[in-house]
């Protein structure tokens, strides 16, 4: 198994799920929805989300495509709805960034204690939401064929996934710095740019699904 197939993988899986997860800008709006606890509760929720979200993300990757593979969804139907699905989030946050977050932000209201905020609302749908679960099962239906490239394949995205929940970790502990070095402003161009990021992979994703649809039409008339 070289290395290089399970570097693509994870780089395609860390931009799309970066992009539509954003934790950067999301730890903005998580300092302001928790601002009424203490440290040790704050950083106790980072940790707690970054956990659960790694386990939403995983699932959708691993089970996702296969799931709705059983229930008789083509590979090929599968990769053209994700693709359109991530182009269509990914051009929501282009747009409009400030009403995403002021949605965000909405979905985000505290509940009475840490544990009970851990997963709901703060771990879906404030950070991994709709958007991320169905980008992750998107990239899951990208996945090449048995063999080697697949166990690369898995090993790259779910590493990726990894990565991601580290970063919300990292980005929810340390929110309030953050928000004093980055702002809103900055946060926002930030969302822009990885959302354009987001929004060539699901172009990429939903080419893919047409080209595996029209392949053996074309093949036949040829």
């Amino acid at each position: 198994m070289t290395a290089a197939p399970m570097l693509d993988s994870f780089l395609l899986a860390f931009t799309a799920l970066f992009s539509i997860v954003n934790p950067i800008a999301m730890a903005l709006i998580f300092s302001q929805v928790t601002a009424g606890r203490d440290a040790s509760e704050r950083a106790k929720l980072a940790g707690l989300v970054a956990l659960y979200s790694a386990v939403v993300m995983l699932t959708a990757l691993w089970a996702g495509a296969y799931v709705l593979n059983f229930f008789g969804v083509s590979l090929a139907a599968l990769r053209i709805a994700g693709g359109f699905v991530v182009a269509e989030r990914a051009w929501v946050l282009l747009s409009a960034p400030e009403a995403h977050e002021a949605k965000k932000q909405e979905q985000a209201a505290p509940a009475e204690t840490a544990e009970e905020s851990a997963f709901f609302p703060l771990t879906i749908p404030f950070t991994t939401g709709p958007g991320a679960i169905s980008v992750a099962i998107a990239l899951g239906s990208n996945r090449p064929a048995e063999g080697g490239p697949l166990t690369a394949f898995f090993i790259g995205v779910s590493a990726a996934a990894l990565a991601i929940a580290a970063l919300v970790w990292l980005s929810y502990r340390s929110a309030d710095r953050l928000v004093a070095l980055l702002g809103p402003t900055r946060a926002r161009v930030l969302t822009r740019l990885f959302a354009f990021l987001l929004f060539c992979v699901g172009v990429q994703i939903l080419l893919n699904g047409v080209t595996d649809a029209l392949g053996p039409m074309l093949a036949r008339r040829g």
